[in-house]
């Protein structure tokens, strides 16, 4: 399972990669590996705002439909269109082609709640 080091990671398995005020959010390889193959997804709009306990939209997947939980509080400044027409590239490269959102932070203190890559890792194994 492929969990970078330079990420931050929530509990309901979402990534975030912040640069300059603006954090990147995709699903995790273990989310991804679990739901298997995603068919569909549901994204919010540029301009929406996400909260770190509020769904911003939903995965399908041929096993599964599950929320998708930002972790951060901001507002959506680009979408990851490509991802309605190719979905499952969120299988093949989760933490690159198969990011979901950007959005810029509304309090970049609140990233501090976020898990580092050792522990999710160990969140996981306690699994």
């Amino acid at each position: 399972m492929n969990t970078p080091e330079e990420l931050l990671y929530s509990k309901t398995h979402e990534w975030v990669k912040v640069e300059e005020g603006v954090a990147t959010v995709g699903i995790t390889d273990f989310a991804q590996d679990e739901l298997g193959e995603v068919v569909y997804l549901e994204l919010p709009e540029v301009g929406d705002t996400v909260g770190p306990d509020t769904p911003f939209g939903v995965i399908e997947s041929i096993k599964a439909v599950s929320d998708l939980i930002a972790g951060i509080t901001g507002t959506v400044v680009e979408v990851n269109t490509l991802l309605h027409e190719e979905p499952e590239r969120i299988n093949e490269d989760p933490y690159g082609e198969g990011w979901m959102l950007k959005v810029r932070l509304a309090d970049a203190g609140e990233t501090q709640l976020l898990m580092s890559a050792a522990q999710y890792r160990q969140m996981l194994e306690e699994a």
